[in-house]
């Protein structure tokens, strides 16, 4: 046999694409062996060959000096990354019939060799599971690293091998109908269960209480949030606690965030599935590339990696103003796209956004006990690194003021996140109760299409008015707060955004008076903070 083919995934945004291996050699004898491979290979593909002549030779294979052809199919796609270097070291052993099997219709390999025949960890391996089962493939074959992110998708048979060798005897094995070696089992609801614990706690905070109350009414409702106050006054400590308070991950959203985490290569092998809901805090120094996601070939960036989680901004306006301003996009569509003359890739970026900035320069504007030493002009210069667009697409901002002596010192012990938490989740199944039964009432129909609404903070303007019904005197008190702080359209439906989940964490069905003054004090901005 001079042809042989092995199937192995490329991996495009976050989904994967079959690839066969095909392999062919000459029977010409030649005084040195001849490696080319075609089908739009990248450098480390290409760089391959190296790796795969030293790998089948330390692991006590001959190859004669032949000429060999590898070709990635389809061949308009490009393929990058060094995970076809085991199908590429397997198909050539098909083909000089190394090998006893002979069809490998029914396995999809993945991985990179050493030099002396094992076998390192690749990204992506959790999509590349999910297109073996879409495609009807039973059996993958991975480095052991790797094993636990793929045996979280049932229905394929996960093989966790440590070199080619082994990999071979298990194809061998496989050729007379009975594969000796045991596939890797995962539950994903363990996974799920025992991983649903967290450094941080709210009982920690002293004092704050109406920051801890804020943060809960972001929690419930899944909204945007702004932290204004001095140094050292608790922003980052509360923020930190934040996920502690979030809904659980149901298996769909774990899943589809794990496989992004498995792209970018920041998914720790022994965890297989991203358990909790992600908290990213990238550095003020970051690029627009780091936080958008960018490269010649497309990868998710910190956005992308907070998807169904929380994304920390630390410091807001020391972040490069540019950086700040393609936040916009994921913030309106829960979507990030890339586009690059090569191809262009959407990743999944629907996260709840904490921010946290001081409210000048120095950090002691308004701050009872500390002079402020900025002039206006640098106040106003600090401010307005934040753009007015950004700032709309925050549904709350709040002012955190130094901690009291009396409450740091205080024995009265603070509310704990698991007490936070459970109206936190009472609150979320109300909204999707209301969610899913107006999703039944307009299935079929134009209303229901779009997007799922999960949260109070995803309703667009027709499910406002819907959902969002006021009482006599809470639609005089919003019109009263409309005219006198001025406040714009934009303000006005994330006043009603807020007011809803505040009336849901009291469990009441409409939005009354309390409701709308407790939302409005969470305009800090629309006040006139720095007048």
């Amino acid at each position: 046999m001079t042809l042989f083919k092995a199937r192995s995934a490329a991996v495009y945004g976050i989904d994967a694409h079959l690839i066969d291996v095909e392999v062919d050699f000459s029977q010409i004898k030649l005084d040195k062996e001849q490696f080319s491979t075609v089908g739009l290979p990248d450098a480390a593909v290409r760089e391959s060959r190296d790796r795969v002549r030293s790998a089948i030779k330390n692991s006590g294979f001959e190859i004669p000096p032949t000429k060999i052809t590898i070709n990635l199919a389809p061949a308009d796609l490009k393929k990058e990354g060094s995970g076809f270097d085991l199908p590429i070291a397997i198909g050539i052993l098909g083909a000089y019939g190394a090998l006893a099997i002979k069809d490998l219709d029914d396995f999809l390999l993945v991985g990179e060799l050493g030099l002396d025949g094992s076998l390192r960890a690749v990204p992506g391996t959790l999509p590349i599971a999910v297109a073996a089962l879409a495609n009807g493939i039973r059996n993958v074959i991975v480095p052991a690293s790797n094993a636990r992110e793929a045996a979280v998708v049932e229905g394929v048979n996960v093989y966790p091998v440590k070199s080619l060798i082994e990999v071979r005897e298990l194809l061998n094995s496989a050729a007379t109908g009975t594969i000796t070696a045991t596939p890797l089992a995962v539950k994903a609801d363990d996974l799920l269960n025992e991983t649903q614990h967290f450094p941080f706690d709210f009982k920690d905070v002293r004092g704050q209480h109406v920051a801890k109350r804020a943060l809960e009414v972001a929690a419930a409702g899944g909204h945007n949030i702004l932290m204004i106050g001095p140094p050292g006054s608790g922003k980052t400590m509360l923020a930190k606690r934040l996920p502690s308070i979030l809904t659980p991950l149901k298996f769909e959203e774990a899943l589809e965030t794990t496989k992004i985490h498995s792209v970018a290569g920041v998914l720790d092998g022994e965890q297989g599935l991203v358990a909790q809901r992600p908290f990213r805090s990238p550095h003020h120094t970051i690029s627009d590339a780091g936080l958008i996601g960018g490269g010649m070939v497309p990868r998710p960036g910190e956005v992308s990696l907070a998807h169904n989680g929380l994304l920390f901004l630390d410091e807001l306006p020391e972040f490069p103003r540019n950086v700040l301003e393609v936040l916009r996009q994921p913030l309106e569509d829960g979507t990030v796209t890339i586009s690059r003359a090569a191809m262009s890739l959407s990743f999944p970026a629907r996260f709840m956004l904490a921010a946290a900035m001081n409210p000048c320069p120095c950090g002691y504007f308004n701050d009872k006990r500390r002079e402020c030493m900025c002039t206006p002009p640098m106040i106003q210069r600090y401010v307005s690194k934040v753009s007015g667009p950004l700032l709309d697409r925050i549904d709350i901002h709040i002012e955190v003021p130094a901690v009291e002596y009396k409450e740091l010192r205080g024995g009265a012990a603070a509310e704990g996140s698991a007490e936070i938490r459970e109206r936190v989740l009472a609150a979320r199944r109300r909204q999707h109760e209301r969610f899913g039964e107006a999703a039944e009432r307009t299935k079929g129909s134009s209303k229901g299409a779009g997007r799922k609404v999960f949260a109070n903070a995803q309703m667009n303007t027709q499910q406002i008015r819907a959902f969002c019904v006021l009482e006599s005197d809470a639609e005089r008190l919003l019109e009263r707060a409309m005219q006198q702080q001025g406040l714009s359209a934009r303000a006005h439906d994330r006043i009603l955004k807020v007011a809803r989940t505040i009336a849901d964490l009291d469990s009441a069905e409409s939005v009354g008076t309390r409701h709308i003054a407790e939302a409005i004090q969470y305009r800090t901005l629309d006040r006139s903070y720095w007048a």
